[in-house]
C-alpha cells in the first residue's frame, strides 16, 4: 500500500506508521477495527515491536528474531500475569542455601539472582540462584598459607555481574573476578577495620571506608587495580554508595554522623548535608538523587524525616515524613519514578511521592522495626527486626503473606520471578576448636531463595564460577512448594 486514507486524507504508509506508534496496545486493537486498511497498519511488527520494547518485554532482542511480535508480546503479557498471580498466592519453590556448619552468617549480599555470604570462619561463598544447581563455590584467600576456617571475620561481601568483593576485620579487601576462578584477582589492605563497603552495579568502581579515609578503587585499562581517587573525612564513614549512572569518574555519598559527603573522583570531598547532632540513620542514592533519614535532637525537636538531595545542584529537594522513631532504611534507587519507600523502628513502611513531597501510604508492618525494605510498581516486601517478612499490594493496602525466620532481615532483594532474603543473627558464635564442632541452627542464620517462574529452573549455572563439576552432585538442602 502506498496511500493510507486517513479521514479525508491519503497519507504515505510510512506516515501512518509513524502516527500509529504513539499509541499503546489498547488504542492499537480499536484503530485494527476501523476498516481492512487500519487493520494491516495497527498490526506492523515495527508497532508492537516498539512496544514490547517501551513495556520491557525482551530488551536484547532486535526486531528480525521474531516473525510475529504481536503474538509474542500477547505471551509476554500472559507471562506477566502468571507471575503476579504467584507473587499474590505464594505459588513457587523455597530454596534454604547450604551453610557452613561451623560458621555465623556475617552479611549478604545479592545482584540478579547471584548471591555471596560471609561468615564468622573467613569463609566467602557464592549461589547462582538462577538455577536449582545450588552447588556453592568458596572464594578462596589469595594467601596459599590461610587454612579454611583460620581468616577473620568477614565485615561486609558485595557483587556485581563480574565482581565479587569480601571485606574482612582485619582491614584486608579481596576482589574476585566471578568470570576466571575463584581466587582474588587484586588484594587491598587497610590499616584500620574497613567500617564500610560499596561495589558499583555498573561497572568495576570499588569504595571502602577506613578510619577517616575513603578510597575508590577501579582497574585501569590494561586491567591492573589501582587507587582511582582518596579523601579525607572528619569522621567515621557509617554508610557508603556508589551513583550509578554517572557517565564519568566515580562518584560516591558517604554519611559520617551527622555529615553527608559527596565524593567525587575528580575533586575533594564535599559536605552534601551538616546539621549539628543530628545523625544520619540511612542511606541510599539513584542516578541524581541521594535519600537518608535525619534523626532529629536537641531542645527544639522537629522529628525524625527523609532528606532528599540534588546531587547536580547539591541542595535539598525534600523532606519528608515527621516520624517519632529512626528511619532504619530507605530505597530510592529500585523504587518507582517519584515514588521512594523507607521502614522507621516506629513499627511502619512508608511510600513516599516526591512530587508532592508527602507520605502516600503508612502500613503498620513489624512489631519490633523494619529493618529492609524495596518496592515496585505493586507490591512493597520489607524485612522486621523479629525475623520476619512481609509482601505488600501497597495499591489495595492489603497484606498478600508472610514468613518467619529466627533473626533479623538483613537483606532482600527481588525482581519480577524471585526473591532472595538473609535472616543474620545479632551475635557470633566464638569459633571452636573441635573440627567437629557444629553452630545450632539458631545460631548461625538463614538465606532463602524464592522462585516464581517455574520455566526459569534451569539445569546449568550460566556464571562459570557456580558451575559445579561433573562429578559433583548438586548442594542444595531444602527444595520445595509453598505451603
Amino acid at each position: 500500500m502506498d496511500d493510507v486514507p486517513f479521514f479525508d486524507i491519503q497519507l504515505p504508509y510510512e506516515l501512518a506508521i509513524n502516527i500509529f506508534q504513539y499509541l499503546d496496545r489498547k488504542d492499537l486493537g480499536r484503530c485494527a477495527q476501523v476498516s481492512k486498511t487500519w487493520k494491516v497498519i495497527a498490526e506492523d511488527e515495527v508497532l508492537w515491536y516498539q512496544l514490547c520494547r517501551r513495556e520491557g518485554h525482551l530488551p536484547s532482542s532486535s526486531i528480525s528474531d521474531y516473525s510475529c511480535w504481536k503474538l509474542i508480546f500477547q505471551e509476554c503479557r500472559a507471562k506477566e500475569h502468571m507471575l503476579r498471580t504467584n507473587w499474590k498466592n505464594r505459588k513457587g519453590a523455597v530454596s534454604e542455601l547450604e551453610h557452613i556448619p561451623d560458621a555465623v552468617l556475617c552479611d549478604v549480599h545479592s545482584h540478579d539472582g547471584v548471591v555471596i555470604a560471609g561468615y564468622t570462619s573467613g569463609d566467602v561463598r557464592v549461589w547462582d540462584t538462577r538455577t536449582w544447581d545450588y552447588t556453592a563455590p568458596f572464594l578462596e584467600s589469595e594467601n596459599e598459607e590461610d587454612e579454611p576456617g583460620m581468616q577473620p571475620y568477614v565485615s561486609f561481601v558485595r557483587i556485581n555481574s563480574s565482581l565479587a568483593v569480601a571485606a574482612y576485620e582485619d582491614g584486608f579487601l579481596n576482589i574476585w573476578d566471578l568470570q576466571t576462578g575463584k581466587y582474588p584477582i587484586h588484594r587491598f589492605e587497610h590499616d584500620a577495620r574497613i567500617q564500610a563497603l560499596a561495589l558499583s552495579q555498573e561497572d568495576a568502581t570499588v569504595a571502602t571506608a577506613s578510619a577517616f579515609d575513603v578510597v575508590m578503587l577501579r582497574p585501569n585499562d590494561e586491567g591492573y587495580w589501582q587507587i582511582t581517587a582518596e579523601f579525607e573525612v572528619q569522621k567515621l564513614v557509617d554508610c557508603l554508595e556508589i551513583v550509578p549512572d554517572t557517565g564519568g569518574g566515580p562518584v560516591a555519598v558517604a554519611s559520617a554522623g551527622d555529615l553527608v559527603y559527596l565524593l567525587r573522583a575528580e575533586d575533594a570531598a564535599r559536605t552534601l548535608h551538616y546539621v549539628y547532632g543530628q545523625p544520619v540513620t540511612c542511606l541510599d542514592v539513584s542516578a541524581s538523587r541521594a535519600a537518608f533519614g535525619v534523626k532529629s535532637l536537641g531542645w527544639v525537636y522537629e522529628g525524625n524525616k527523609i532528606l532528599v538531595y540534588s546531587l547536580e545542584a547539591e541542595r535539598c529537594l525534600s523532606k519528608l515524613g515527621n516520624a517519632l522513631g529512626d528511619f532504619t532504611c530507605v530505597n530510592l534507587r529500585d523504587s518507582p519514578p517519584n515514588l521512594m519507600v523507607s521502614g522507621n523502628m516506629d513499627r511502619r513502611v512508608r511510600i513516599h511521592d516526591l512530587r508532592a513531597d508527602k507520605i502516600a501510604l503508612s502500613l503498620s508492618a513489624h512489631q519490633l522495626g523494619v529493618s529492609a525494605v524495596q518496592m515496585d510498581d505493586w507490591k512493597i516486601v520489607s524485612g522486621g527486626e523479629e525475623g520476619l517478612v512481609s509482601v505488600w499490594d501497597y495499591r489495595m493496602n492489603q497484606k498478600l503473606w508472610e514468613v518467619h525466620s529466627r533473626h533479623p532481615v538483613r537483606h532482600l532483594s527481588f525482581n519480577s520471578h524471585s526473591l532472595i532474603t538473609a535472616n543474620v543473627p545479632y551475635e557470633r558464635v566464638v569459633r571452636n576448636s573441635d573440627p567437629d564442632f557444629t553452630a545450632h541452627r539458631r545460631h548461625r542464620g538463614l538465606v532463602h531463595a524464592y522462585e516464581f517462574a517455574v520455566e526459569r529452573l534451569a539445569l546449568q549455572s550460566t556464571l562459570p564460577v557456580c558451575r559445579a563439576p561433573t562429578d559433583t552432585a548438586a548442594g542444595y538442602t531444602l527444595a520445595l512448594a509453598f505451603p
